[in-house]
């Protein structure tokens, strides 16, 4: 492949996301604070960095991909960063999810060190990024986003061009602002189902036929009726996205009720489960709540294709 790449963040998306470009032939040199994420990639055919900034240096183009803006700009810009390690010319491909101002305040900094950004946040969930079908949400000029689309579509089955540095930041908030209210109101209509008498397993597969369907139903409420609620997404991470969607609402002008509402019920959940608790157990809320469990047989502990 013309491109080589550094990989930071291995983490339940970032390492299946550089595991997706090594099986497709690419040089990728890898880092996590994490040495058994480093070992799994290092299994695979990769070769693993000390720092940030050496596997920079050594691939010339950068991804990363963190929990945090907080985390990006400490891997972009802090000492042993990416910033020291690419040459001028080279990309930073943030995979990461952020606000528009985040990632157009660390774009700036790349560039004033001659380095050029593209952001990809992806959509989908671990499960799709494991089988290297996941969605790719794309900012940044068509002729940088040519040049590395093939790094991409090794990574991702779909990949959007949004428009500049910043847009796709805005996509990817949307996105995952509706899969929250999607997670919320999926809890809500099995529990409705259970308490009214129904098979569990038949309504799941009734919704899924319906009008009333949506990927977050069709995905995620089998792990919520099989009780691992297992998505490798925590509460953190959602609010992180929430509160994301919350200032966009503000900025904009766009009252966000629904979201405001959903935000709220996420911080009842972190309050109860703790911030590393998984996403869908949001609807353990509800499940203790009227002390009912939505279990059902059939449905399996982790999502797989």
């Amino acid at each position: 492949m013309s491109e080589s790449y550094a990989f930071i963040g291995l983490g339940h998306l970032g390492g299946n996301l550089a595991a997706s470009l090594i099986r497709n032939g690419f040089a990728v040199t890898v880092f996590d604070r994490d040495p058994t994420a480093v070992e799994r990639l290092v299994a695979l055919g990769t070769t693993a960095a000390s720092s940030p900034a050496e596997a920079a240096a050594r691939a010339g183009n950068a991804i990363s991909c963190l929990p945090s803006p907080k985390v990006s700009e400490a891997v972009l810009a802090g000492a042993d960063g990416l910033l020291e390690g690419l040459p001028t010319g080279g990309t930073w491909i943030e995979m990461s999810t952020n606000g528009r101002d985040e990632i157009l305040r660390l774009a700036a900094l790349a560039s004033a060190k001659g380095i050029e950004t593209l952001e990809c946040p992806v959509t989908g969930g671990v499960h799709l990024a494991a089988a290297g079908k996941i969605t790719a949400l794309v900012g940044g000029d068509p002729a940088l986003y040519a040049r590395h689309r093939p790094a991409i579509e090794a990574m991702c089955a779909k990949s959007f061009l949004m428009g500049p540095v910043g847009s796709a930041a805005v996509i990817k908030v949307i996105t995952n602002m509706l899969a929250f209210v999607h997670l919320v109101a999926a809890g809500e209509a099995l529990m409705l189902a259970k308490r009214g008498g129904l098979d569990l397993a038949q309504a799941y597969h009734a919704i899924v036929a319906s009008s009333g369907n949506s990927f977050v139903h069709d995905t995620e409420s089998q792990l919520i009726l099989n009780g691992s609620y297992d998505i490798g997404f925590t509460m953190d991470l959602a609010l992180k996205d929430l509160s994301f969607a919350l200032a966009m609402g503000e900025q904009s002008g766009v009252p966000l009720e629904l979201a405001s509402r959903v935000n709220a019920i996420f911080q009842q959940g972190k309050a109860a489960y703790g911030g590393g608790a998984w996403s869908t157990q949001i609807v353990k809320l509800l499940e203790d709540a009227v002390g009912t469990d939505l279990r059902a047989p059939g449905f399996p502990a982790k999502l797989e294709l």
